[in-house]
């Protein structure tokens, strides 16, 4: 396992589900975590307290990645929170997180909802993460997450689908056009996840769970750990040489 004493990763979406364990198993590796959270902060608070006993720094800022105007407001409390308790160090690590799902037949969705998909899926990490350039190490790393959904279709998720297939052509681009300062590019794809994310379908629904384990090559459904350890993989330097990928972490689902 690498060192990756005194780096620094920022993960949005931190307070539950993936985020909650990339931020956890990236504690684990040696990072200080900064989390952000939309409006759980007794979670976040948890989650920081977690890392904390890991004997890591770590710190929650809210932030709600579908509106830009409080990302110029969010970066500067970052840029303070990094000179206060960190020395002026820059980030090392991003990691965006943070999203919904909805599930809404394609003849139903409206362009509110539309709108919405776009601006918590495409809009805002697109956005977020040009706003934190300056604050993002060379060399640094920046994990994008879609889903297994932007490969196989299942009704009811055009909307969420579609953005993000975008998320992974935007990751290719931002992998390119970012090289030169030599940060890595990748995006994680999870599969069907035990988490609350979609109300809980997955974990709480046996006879979807079992849909899904009956279709996955090793006969499963996904846990946050499955993916949590992947995010942190590619924020360090074992995957130094990984770029542009997409990697899709579902068990071997529909393959």
């Amino acid at each position: 396992m690498s060192n990756q004493s005194n780096k620094i990763a920022l993960v949005t979406g931190g307070s539950r589900g993936l985020g909650k364990n990339a931020a956890l198993q990236l504690a684990q590796k040696g990072f200080d975590v900064i989390i952000t959270y939309q409006s759980k902060q007794a979670d976040a608070a948890a989650v920081v307290a977690e890392i904390a006993a890991i004997g890591k720094k770590a710190f929650a800022l809210q932030l709600d990645v579908a509106s830009m105007a409080g990302f110029d407001a969010f970066v500067a409390q970052l840029s303070t929170l990094l000179n206060d308790h960190f020395d002026g160090a820059k980030l090392d690590a991003l990691v965006n997180n943070a999203g919904v799902g909805v599930n809404m037949p394609f003849e139903q969705t409206t362009e509110e909802a539309l709108d919405a998909m776009t601006n918590i899926h495409f809009k805002g990490p697109f956005f977020l993460t040009q706003k934190l350039l300056p604050l993002l190490n060379d060399g640094s790393s920046v994990v994008n997450t879609s889903s297994g959904l932007a490969r196989f279709s299942f009704a009811g998720y055009s909307a969420y689908g579609a953005m993000k297939a975008a998320i992974e052509s935007l990751s290719r681009y931002q992998a390119l056009e970012l090289g030169s300062r030599k940060i890595r590019v990748n995006t994680v794809a999870p599969g069907a996840i035990e988490t609350d994310f979609g109300g809980g379908l997955v974990r709480d629904n046996a006879d979807f769970n079992q849909m899904i384990a009956g279709q996955t090559a090793l006969g499963r459904v996904g846990l946050p750990d499955d993916v949590g350890s992947v995010v942190a993989f590619l924020c360090t330097e074992d995957s130094k040489w990984i770029n542009a990928q997409r990697i899709e972490v579902a068990g071997g689902f529909m393959i």
